[in-house]
């Protein structure tokens, strides 16, 4: 399995002391969560979350540069086995699907309940109304795609290993990472517990379960996030 391996003195304080990490990780979460307390009004829905991921990428390749470990090393180059990272981005569909209606299936046979899910109330105000309007979707695509990027780097790419690495490097501490951080990723996109953060949450864990049993490359896991994206867009035009 792919470990973060040290290379010299840079890496060998986190190495004998992993708590160190966990110091990281507080501060990359603050600055997460915190930045987006931040909303240029003048600019849209679109332009802040750009300014609120790239914002959050900075901290973290800072981080990184501290520990002496680059984006490469957490997956951000060419797959070595292209059929695995083709089965990799399958799997993230088929555990996508398949997750949530098993969740929508319990929800309704057990009477749980979550608070609804505003998403597509809230996306006139988010992107603008989308309804048979193509020139609006294709304007805004390639920013999706960005965002949809970026949060493959900082939630798959720097929080799951950060998260693991802080544990120690026992196959529990890749479960509770690979949990850890898809609760976190679906909670950031709602702010409670609805519909739509378990529905994120549970993209997060197909995520995060492919980036660690295929691998470890970014790039199945940025196509799948764009093509489920671009999906969900093209649901609203």
């Amino acid at each position: 399995m792919y470990s973060i391996k040290p290379k010299g003195a840079a890496q060998s304080s986190y190495t004998r002391y992993p708590w160190v990490l966990f110091v990281d990780l507080i501060i990359y979460l603050a600055v997460m969560f915190l930045i987006r307390e931040v909303y240029f009004s003048q600019f849209n829905f679109i332009a802040n979350g750009l300014f609120w991921s790239l914002t959050t990428l900075i901290v973290a390749t800072i981080l990184m540069r501290i520990r002496g470990i680059s984006w490469k090393e957490l997956g951000l180059c060419k797959p070595e086995n292209y059929k695995n990272a083709l089965f990799a981005t399958a799997f993230i569909f088929a555990f996508t699907i398949i997750s949530i209606v098993i969740f929508q299936t319990l929800k309704e046979h057990l009477g749980i309940q979550t608070a609804a899910d505003m998403s597509n109330q809230k996306a006139t105000s988010k992107f603008g109304n989308l309804s048979g309007n193509w020139p609006l979707f294709f304007s805004i695509i390639p920013f999706i795609w960005v965002q949809s990027m970026l949060e493959e780097l900082l939630d798959r790419g720097f929080m799951l290993n950060w998260i693991e690495r802080a544990l120690g490097s026992y196959w529990i501490a890749t479960l509770i990472a690979v949990i850890l951080q898809a609760c976190i990723f679906g909670f950031r996109h709602s702010y409670d517990i609805s519909d739509r953060s378990i529905t994120v949450g549970l993209i997060g864990l197909a995520m995060g379960i492919g980036y660690v049993c295929f691998g470890r490359n970014l790039w199945p896991l940025i196509i799948a996030h764009c093509i489920l994206n671009t999906m969900s867009m093209l649901d609203r035009v």
